[in-house]
């Protein structure tokens, strides 16, 4: 099945072009099903690349899906056209009184703040805050996850002494859950951060769940225990080159970068990288959406709400 996105977001021509079956508005009105709905909270500066790669996994399933793309109004990306924005993205007042069965929360390039000097950090709060009973389940990504713990369950994030690049191999923790299935005994997933959460402090909240880890790279994937949030840490969705490219610009801003871990050829980045991960990525986009959205979201997409059990009750639903 198709996804379905705006009939001119840039991402549409990419797709097509890797004959992927993309479906526009004006095709969906025509079928008699609902699709899912999905909201992507988009913080990467990347905005059209993140669109891009986000949509490419989504829409390599058996799910019609109804992307929108939500953007923060308390923080002005500068590398991105704002007709783009205002064509394509919605705002959290425009969206706050709906409901969705998926959300994606992206990473973004602000892992050295404390999450309460990010300025957007008040409004990223009130959008967490909403989704518990707005939406069915959200997947949080790399410091979207480290946001999402830290909001929801009072985990640190904890800095490395050098960032944390390159892509690592991974096992699953348990490997007979649904989240997991097709999966092989040990993966691939790429990494991007400054900074990491730790094993124990996962283990000691009862409402969270540890689902894959790293010997090199740590926590890789959490859930809480009712199935509405998972937490990834790294980057299924990143491209073949885009490690290099962020190595590249490290690099030629003056930074300095080490080399990403197990993904030059040889360790040379004059080398062209081979993907390693896209098939367990692309399974796990997947399995969240079938298992933990497709099959559990009520078809009246308005009783979200009253399927809470209540844990997540917060001060203004009192």
């Amino acid at each position: 099945m198709p996804i379905k996105i705006a009939d001119l977001l840039p991402a549409r021509d990419i797709l097509e072009n890797e004959n992927i079956f993309v479906m526009t508005e004006g095709h969906a009105v025509h079928q008699d099903i609902r699709p899912l709905r999905l909201l992507i909270l988009n913080l990467m500066p990347t905005k059209v690349v993140t669109e891009t790669q986000l949509l490419r996994k989504l829409s390599n399933t058996p799910l019609q899906i109804e992307v929108e793309f939500l953007q923060t109004v308390s923080h002005k990306f500068k590398n991105i056209d704002a007709v783009h924005l205002d064509s394509f993205y919605t705002t959290f007042e425009d969206i706050r009184g709906r409901f969705f069965d998926g959300m994606i929360i992206t990473g973004a390039p602000v892992e050295n703040l404390e999450f309460e000097n990010v300025d957007y950090w008040p409004e990223l709060c009130d959008i967490m805050q909403w989704s518990s009973h707005n939406v069915f389940s959200t997947l949080h990504i790399c410091w979207g996850a480290q946001a999402g713990l830290y909001y929801h369950y009072g985990i640190q994030k904890r800095p490395f002494q050098k960032k944390l690049s390159g892509v690592f191999e991974h096992i699953a923790l348990k490997p007979k859950s649904p989240f997991f299935r097709g999966f092989d005994d040990t993966f691939k997933m790429p990494h991007s951060r400054y900074t990491y959460v730790t094993e124990d402090d996962i283990l000691a909240n009862p409402k969270l769940e540890l689902l894959s880890v790293s010997r090199e790279a740590g926590v890789f994937a959490v859930k809480s225990s009712d199935n509405r949030r998972f937490f990834i840490t790294g980057h299924p969705e990143y491209d073949a080159d885009t490690l290099a490219l962020e190595y590249f610009r490290d690099i030629g801003t003056g930074k300095g970068a080490d080399i990403p871990l197990h993904y030059f050829p040889n360790d040379d980045p004059a080398g062209t990288p081979a993907v390693s991960w896209r098939a367990h990525a692309q399974l796990l986009y997947n399995n969240w959406l079938n298992y933990y959205v497709y099959q559990e979201t009520p078809y009246d997409i308005e009783r979200i709400g009253e399927n809470d059990t209540g844990e997540y009750v917060e001060d203004w639903q009192i």
